[in-house]
């Protein structure tokens, strides 16, 4: 794939997230298992990078100095349209970077402001990012519905939606 169709795709997996409110980061515990929690999302624009606000004392800061791959899982639902991101975490302490990407907002969860000494940023730089979009119409879904009722035969993902893996 050439330069400017790798950026059409990075592009594409932008357009899919930037207007997402919250998304699901998964970070491995310390006994291997997969742990998950909604976070708020801050990107107010992308270049391969994710950022999220936490209490520098929480269990997934804990999980990410242990393991620092990590999934960050996007879904609208309404729209059919889904984005899953692999990469790896780690913590930032920039108060300046903080304040930048402060809404007030976030004041829900960290009533202090950006100023507070407890917030860290946790930064994940994407490695990949498959996303699914494009939903079949309901008369395609019946059809793919009726076709494995009499053959059998389930459908394939790329027949329901369109799917792309990006890398980065």
């Amino acid at each position: 794939m050439d330069a400017a169709s790798e950026q059409k795709e990075r592009d594409k997996v932008w357009d899919l997230i930037k207007d997402a409110h919250s998304a699901v980061l998964v970070t491995v515990g310390p006994d291997g298992v997969l742990q998950s929690r909604p976070m708020g999302c801050l990107q107010k624009a992308f270049d391969g990078v994710l950022w999220f606000l936490t209490f520098r004392h929480s269990e997934k800061i804990a999980e990410i100095a242990t393991d620092e791959h990590v999934l960050v899982s996007y879904a609208d639902p309404a729209k059919y349209e889904y984005v899953s991101v692999t990469g790896r975490a780690r913590t930032v302490d920039d108060p300046a970077k903080i304040k930048e990407l402060w809404t007030e907002g976030l004041r829900v969860w960290f009533p202090d402001g950006p100023d507070n000494p407890e917030l860290t940023l946790i930064v994940v730089e994407v490695d990949e990012a498959t996303y699914w979009t494009n939903a079949a119409s309901l008369a395609t879904y019946a059809w793919k519905y009726v076709r494995a009722a009499v053959t059998g035969e389930g459908a394939k993902g790329e027949e329901i939606v369109d799917t792309n893996k990006v890398r980065f």
